[in-house]
């Protein structure tokens, strides 16, 4: 083998490999971008399902004040 082939060969690994690297690094920042935005997405719902339970529980309440209103009134 010839000397320029040996080094033509290496500079070509060289290059493939931080091809490689550069490439599995944006793969992973874009990975951890969606995924810090799901985890936000599922924060804001979690949040939201909790402010509608609360909400029903208020409507439970009121409903049973105004049916002892209306029985007071049918008295």
């Amino acid at each position: 083998m010839d000397w320029t082939t040996i080094v033509v060969a290496l500079l070509s690994m060289a290059g493939t490999a931080a091809t490689a690297a550069v490439s599995i690094k944006k793969a992973n920042n874009l990975t951890l971008y969606r995924l810090e935005q799901l985890e936000e997405k599922v924060s804001k719902h979690n949040n939201l399902v909790e402010r509608m339970y609360k909400v029903e529980e208020r409507a439970k309440s009121n409903t049973h004040r105004l049916d002892e209103i209306v029985e007071r009134l049918e008295e």
